[in-house]
């Protein structure tokens, strides 16, 4: 699903609200209900344009663990966006690389996906402007994540699921190198960096409550073939699942 004000996205329109689901054929009214409520009762508005598709998967989906997941408490925008520098910087993504990365940030303030950055050249690489590049065909089954969140005494959010199957997806792959995020949402602040080797880092405070612009950056390395990667993260479908349960 994707939602915008003002016509659709291609015309200029403003992004309010996307999202996605995996369901069984049986399912889908209630999934499209659930994507339909989430785009009517967003904070950056009320669309007037709306988008629900839906496809078959052919392709086996294939079983993830989530990434494990830390919260760093901070008190104001600049202790979280020094956070999140030390954590990619952390994590392995050159000084330099953030920095460059992070003006990418200004031209872009309406991208709707992701932005891929190599850090070995120091340059954006996908190509696609405002528009990014979306994850896309992952989920996480409700009652799974559910158990998952009460382990670790974590808010039963659809959010938070939402993030960490995202990020979990990004990491796996062997190009990634580290995602930065923060949301589009004017009512949340809280953003997270996240690698194979640091888990979900969620950081408390990473923009100013009322802002509208967000940011989502894939540091990669080593990448030999960019339209393989791409097409892993639009088109591979993953599960997240968390212990032994089936």
């Amino acid at each position: 699903m994707r939602a915008s004000q003002n016509g659709p996205h291609e015309k200029g329109g403003k992004h309010i609200s996307g999202g996605e689901h995996i369901s069984t054929y049986d399912n889908l009214k209630t999934t499209v209900n659930v994507l339909l409520e989430k785009a009517l009762s967003h904070s950056r508005g009320n669309p007037d344009f709306m988008k629900i598709q839906f496809e078959t998967i052919a392709q086996p989906i294939k079983r993830l663990k989530p990434l494990s997941i830390d919260t760093n408490v901070v008190g104001s925008v600049e202790e979280g966006q020094t956070a999140a520098r030390n954590l990619l910087v952390k994590a392995g993504v050159p000084t330099e690389s953030i920095e460059k990365a992070y003006k990418e940030l200004v031209e872009y303030s309406e991208l709707r996906g992701a932005i891929l950055f190599d850090i070995g050249s120091g340059l954006r690489i996908d190509a696609r402007k405002e528009k990014g590049v979306r994850v896309s065909r992952m989920d996480w089954l409700n009652p799974n994540f559910e158990k998952w969140a009460d382990h670790y005494k974590m808010p039963r959010s659809q959010r938070v699921k939402e993030a960490l199957v995202l990020a979990t997806k990004v990491s796996a792959h062997p190009a990634t190198v580290a995602e930065l995020c923060w949301s589009d949402d004017p009512e949340y602040i809280t953003g997270y960096v996240a690698s194979k080797g640091l888990g979900y880092q969620r950081i408390t405070q990473l923009k100013e409550y009322g802002d509208e612009c967000g940011c989502r950056i894939f540091f990669v390395d080593g990448l030999s073939d960019l339209s393989s990667y791409i097409d892993y993260l639009e088109k591979r479908p993953i599960f997240v699942q968390w212990g032994e349960e089936c």
